[in-house]
């Protein structure tokens, strides 16, 4: 249940954005709020969830069943540039490119912690400070 997109042509910086916004999501919520999502990373990270959605269905696996367990965006290789600078120099320019790796996990259920009944947490001793 993973995806990779390798050598995609954006700066790392501006995919962890979106990268953040469905991390740990549920399939259906992240699908939702990338289509809502006006960057242009939003478009290749939604087709990378859908190939990994595909390999998850090869396997038996239900879209509701899943998560978005990890998510990461590592920098690929730059081209190097150079632009023309004052008295005959030159500066570089880094055009970035993004490796997106993206592993897809089962949901499980919200944990609901449980508490004794009819017991209260104990309280610390508290101790006031008086000025003499």
């Amino acid at each position: 249940m993973k995806a990779l997109l390798k050598n995609y042509r954006q700066s790392p910086r501006k995919v962890r954005l979106i990268a953040n916004v469905i991390r740990g999501k549920s399939i259906p919520k992240a699908l939702t709020s990338l289509s809502f999502l006006e960057k242009k990373a939003a478009a290749p990270i939604r087709k990378l969830i859908e190939s990994a959605l595909s390999n998850a269905k090869r396997e038996g696996l239900k879209k509701d069943e899943l998560k978005i367990s990890d998510i990461q965006v590592n920098q690929g290789f730059s081209f190097m540039r150079y632009r023309p600078r004052a008295r005959g120099q030159a500066s570089p320019i880094r055009k970035r490119t993004s490796h997106i790796s993206l592993t897809l996990g089962k949901a499980t259920a919200p944990r609901i912690l449980k508490t004794k009944r009819g017991r209260k947490a104990k309280r610390t001793k508290e101790t006031t400070i008086t000025h003499a």
